[in-house]
């Protein structure tokens, strides 16, 4: 069974939702913080970001401190950077994908409102 999400006493489908959102009718707005979590964890961020200081503390103690610190510069921002674009990731997804929109409305990263303001989308 697909959730649906009312928007003033109407149920609207993940389909409805993507044409509602093209024509301009609702609204889309993302926890910061929710949705860096959730893609770091989708993404798996911490997986690529402890190889990554490790070849660069290597690197550093092989001699090269120069590049093994640009190494450990690069393990440190780019995930927060990947986390701070999290919400233009997610809208992408959300437009594309029925699974990750009614995850994202479930968990409540993803509020959607008409354009008027008022939030009439919770799962």
């Amino acid at each position: 069974m697909i959730p649906n999400v009312c928007f003033t006493h109407i149920f609207v489908t993940h389909p409805e939702f993507v044409q509602a959102f093209r024509n301009g009718a609702v609204r889309v707005d993302f926890d910061p913080a929710r949705s860096g979590q959730y893609l770091s964890a989708r993404m798996l961020l911490p997986l690529f970001m402890l190889p990554v200081l490790g070849a660069g503390v290597a690197l550093a103690l092989l001699g090269h401190v120069w590049i093994g610190l640009a190494v450990i510069a690069f393990g440190i921002i780019a995930p927060r950077l990947i986390k701070r674009s999290a919400p233009r990731f997610l809208l992408m997804q959300v437009l594309e994908d029925e699974k990750v929109f009614n995850e994202l409305l479930r968990t409540g990263v993803l509020r959607v409102t008409d354009n008027g303001g008022t939030p009439e989308a919770t799962p």
